[in-house]
């Protein structure tokens, strides 16, 4: 088994990422991560990170979709007093920030097509200006960006530019999901359940049958946070020495037969709570925007989430006692 601050596996699916992270962390080029929520983007920036000669500098992380797009420029790139209502004082950016080390883009296909611009000149040539300055900067940092869009569909309508793209996807590592690395569910299963029976101090050692043959056939749209999740809530609903598949809230996950009365009704119990899961993940917890997104008000919202017991999950995103995945 290999670690790679905190991604472990021995799937060919993860191994085959930890070979291309070897080899990117000897790299001063830029690398793109891609994959689903959840699957772990930023703890592998931050393990290319310690592996590179930049490890020495911060690594300094940024999601451009958790800020709003006024304040995002600024964020990123610094202001000057002045630059705008409220800018009292001069503010160095994550960029400057990051210096002699890695910023982390995560959820860069959010950016908006300016920011984009000023993103490609800082690639091309190490330059950049801070918003409302009049000079130009230079800082030496690695840059990695991370997205869980298919940024090919943002070029065709125009949301992301094609020369960033392959600016950035010179070095493309993409993350498999959770569904696909077989054996890693188990291991990574056990490895969050030492940790939080130790956190919450309660004599849980292991899974029954039952509990590991759920964790294995589920599909796991939430990923690895997602499994993180129910791992911790199961430690903490937990009455016996072992978690059940009750436990981990997996009782209604195996299909009946597809012969079956219920086969309809079950493949709709799976479609919602694949939706439902994704989005909470997608927003982190944020009710109104998986409102918003679903389509649904937040009554409607609420009872859902109270029918396949997803309450927890939906306030768990700050309480994993391991980094958060993304």
């Amino acid at each position: 088994m290999e670690e790679f601050h905190e991604i472990i596996g021995t799937s060919r699916a993860i191994r085959a990422v930890f070979d291309v992270v070897h080899k990117v962390s000897r790299t001063d080029m830029p690398v793109l991560i891609t994959g689903e929520t959840g699957t772990g983007k930023e703890l592998t920036a931050q393990a290319i990170h310690k592996r590179s000669r930049w490890k020495q500098g911060p690594c300094v992380p940024i999601n451009c979709g958790a800020i709003p797009e006024t304040l995002l420029e600024s964020e990123l790139f610094g202001h000057e007093r002045g630059a705008f209502t409220g800018a009292v004082q001069q503010k160095k950016g994550k960029l400057e920030t990051a210096k002699g080390g890695t910023l982390f883009l995560d959820e860069v296909g959010d950016l908006l097509v300016p920011l984009q611009i000023k993103l490609l000149r800082f690639l091309q040539d190490g330059t950049f200006e801070r918003l409302g300055g009049r000079h130009t900067l230079r800082v030496h940092a690695r840059l990695i960006a991370a997205t869980n869009v298919d940024l090919k569909i943002a070029i065709d309508k125009n949301l992301f530019r094609e020369d960033l793209y392959y600016r950035l996807g010179a070095m493309h590592i993409h993350l498999p999901p959770l569904r696909d690395r077989g054996e890693d569910i188990s291991l990574m299963a056990m490895l969050f359940l030492k940790r939080a029976t130790a956190h919450h101090r309660k004599p849980i050692r292991n899974y029954t049958p039952e509990a590991i043959d759920a964790l294995r056939t589920y599909a796991w749209p939430g990923n690895v946070r997602e499994l993180c999740n129910r791992v911790m809530r199961a430690v903490v609903l937990a009455e016996g020495s072992e978690i059940t598949p009750r436990d981990l809230g997996l009782t209604g996950e195996i299909l009946p037969p597809a012969d079956s009365l219920d086969s309809l009704r079950a493949a709709h119990r799976r479609i919602e709570v694949e939706l439902l899961v994704k989005a909470i993940n997608l927003h982190r917890g944020n009710l109104t925007r998986v409102a918003r997104d679903l389509e649904v008000s937040r009554s409607t919202l609420y009872r859902k989430l109270r029918t396949y017991n997803l309450e927890p999950l939906a306030t768990s995103h700050a309480t994993c006692s391991v980094t958060p995945f993304n």
